[in-house]
């Protein structure tokens, strides 16, 4: 049940990437250093952030932005971020703007997978049906925001901006996500929650759109009998 929806979304990306595959073994590679490195940065991150911003106070709104935003939603997202940047856009294989989306979902699954894991662990089947339905979307969702940026990045002038331009899409709507599920002793305000997810799915689905569109593979694919 915590692995089901994780393999549902990568899936959906192999078959979204139309013209041209990926690697499966670089795909795989990805989606292990999500789920071991990205895991690992995030851990030793949210240790620091632990020792030196101590946030105790669960009901002060302040404390909970500072949470979502810049603790939770800057380190996962950073964490995830640097996996692509520095392994998977020098790769030849990453030869158009869709492989971003491509690679940064092979991240964000796998770091899903192992959340997804403890989560369902101490929680059990409504916990798993719960998250299939929100987490690991969200995951997925900036994922392929971040990846629509790297990808444009790395055929760019402007890799650097393109780049930090997805990250930090991914890190507004991860802490958006964040942000109103920590503050939810206001009664309603979870809804804003599910709102940003829908905002982001719509993004995403464009942002694949996007990048199918634009493919430098179209052309040939669609010559071959």
């Amino acid at each position: 049940m915590a692995i089901a929806p994780v393999a549902l979304v990568v899936f959906y990306i192999y078959l979204k990437d139309k013209y041209e595959k990926e690697p499966k073994r670089l795909m795989i590679y990805c989606f292990l250093l999500g789920s071991i490195v990205s895991i690992f940065i995030t851990t030793l991150l949210y240790l620091f952030f632990d020792f030196f911003i101590p946030l105790n106070d669960k009901y002060s709104i302040i404390q909970q932005f500072v949470r979502a935003f810049f603790i939770v939603g800057l380190t996962e997202e950073f964490s995830k971020y640097v996996i692509v940047r520095y392994y998977a856009q020098s790769k030849r294989a990453f030869n158009e703007p869709f492989d971003g989306i491509v690679y940064a979902v092979m991240v964000s699954m796998g770091f899903a997978a192992v959340e997804n894991i403890f989560y369902v662990m101490e929680g059990g089947l409504p916990v798993a049906v719960l998250r299939a339905f929100t987490a690991v979307p969200a995951h997925a969702t900036f994922g392929i925001l971040m990846g629509y940026y790297m990808g444009r990045a790395k055929f760019s002038n402007n890799r650097i901006r393109y780049n930090l331009t997805g990250l930090f899409l991914a890190i507004l709507f991860h802490g958006a996500y964040d942000f109103f599920l920590f503050i939810n002793f206001i009664p309603g305000i979870s809804a804003g929650a599910f709102v940003s997810l829908i905002i982001g799915i719509i993004l995403a689905r464009k942002a694949i759109k996007s990048h199918q569109l634009n493919s430098n593979f179209k052309g040939t694919h669609d010559l071959e009998p």
